[in-house]
Parts: structure tokens; C-alpha cells; sequence
């Protein structure tokens, strides 16, 4: 089964239908709540979700329900981490799964845009696994934090899957196109990442 999750990584559209909503919402939980998901195809994975939900073989009403409460209940899991593990995130030593860099760049988000990082970062790859643990090493209110993760889930599923889902209604023949769209996708949510790379090698 992992060797078969891994070899649809590259392919959302087959990842989409061999996983189901269950499979779905798992991982985009874990992208959002685990710090070992930042590898996840999160906005492609949405975005394809809509266009396969446009084809009749799953119900985007239920889809986005699902989505955004495993969105909901990711962040909430990144922040109690972050909460309970404190500055000690700062200090763990880097490998596979981990990077301490990662978890830097997205305090400094955090510096620049405050509370609302957590809305933001669900459009930043990266950043989104990163932002609610580290809003929890700063201790963030939970109140304030869960309405931001609220806002940010329902924002980022919804409209995610609703240009997936827009795509496969006017556009024809667009499942044969899948990979284009999907790789624009990939692109565009890639831009603030190279943007802010670039940034700080200029400085």
C-alpha cells in the first residue's frame, strides 16, 4: 500500500481515485498536522479532486465537507504539537522528514504577517505544514488560532476544488489534459516559495 500511495504521488488523478474521500482527507491531515507531510500534493491534489468530482465519480459536496474538516483538525494537531514541544522544534537536528530550515522560514512568515499566517499559508506549500506549529511554540491564543484555521480551510478547499471543479464543467476534453493543469497548479503555488527564496539570497 505505501509503495502504491508513493508511486501516485506523481499522478493526482490516479492518487485521487485510488485513495477515495477517506484517503484524501488523510492526507491533507497529515500535510497540515504532521510535520513529516510538507512533501504532500496538497494544492494539486485539491484542485484535482474538483475536476474528478466534475466527472460524476465523487460528490463535491460531501468532498469539500470532509476536506475541510480534516484541514480543521490538521492544523489544530500541528499547533498542539508546537504547543507542547515549545522552542525545542528550534533545536532538533535536521533529516529526512525534517528540516530545520523549513520551520525557520516559516517564523519569519510569521513575523511579517502575523495571526494571519495561518489563512496565508494554506496557499504556500511548506509554509502551511510548518505555520500552526509553529503558532503553537509561540503560544498563539486557540480561540483566535482556530477561527484563522477555519477561515484558511474553508478558503483553500473550496477554492481549490472549485477550479478543479469549473475546469472539468467548461472546459472539454480536460481529463485528457489533467497533467497541465496540474502542473500550472504546482507551478503558481510554488511562486511564493521561490519569491521568498529569492528574497532572502538577495538580502
Amino acid at each position: 500500500m505505501i509503495q502504491e500511495f508513493f508511486s501516485y504521488l506523481h499522478h493526482p488523478d490516479q492518487l485521487v481515485v485510488w485513495a477515495g474521500y477517506f484517503g484524501m482527507a488523510v492526507i491533507v491531515f497529515s500535510e497540515t498536522g504532521l510535520l513529516a507531510g510538507f512533501f504532500l500534493p496538497g494544492d494539486s491534489l485539491l484542485v484535482t479532486a474538483g475536476l474528478v468530482a466534475s466527472q460524476g465519480s465523487l460528490d463535491i459536496f460531501r468532498l469539500n465537507l470532509l476536506l475541510m474538516a480534516a484541514a480543521i483538525a490538521g492544523d489544530s494537531t500541528g499547533y498542539c504539537i508546537g504547543y507542547q514541544i515549545g522552542p525545542r522544534l528550534f533545536k532538533r537536528e535536521d533529516s529526512f522528514f525534517f528540516r530545520k530550515s523549513h520551520v525557520e522560514r516559516t517564523h519569519r512568515f510569521f513575523e511579517k504577517y502575523g495571526g494571519k499566517t495561518i489563512i496565508l499559508a494554506r496557499f504556500v506549500p511548506i509554509v502551511r505544514t510548518f505555520a500552526p506549529t509553529v503558532a503553537g511554540v509561540g503560544k498563539m491564543d486557540y480561540k483566535k488560532f482556530l477561527s484563522f484555521n477555519a477561515a484558511g480551510a474553508a478558503l483553500w478547499v473550496l477554492g481549490m476544488t472549485s477550479i478543479g471543479y469549473f475546469l472539468g464543467r467548461r472546459v472539454p476534453n480536460i481529463g485528457k489534459n489533467i497533467h497541465i493543469v496540474v502542473a500550472v497548479v504546482i507551478v503558481i503555488s510554488f511562486l511564493p516559495v521561490f519569491l521568498e527564496i529569492y528574497k532572502a539570497k538577495k538580502k
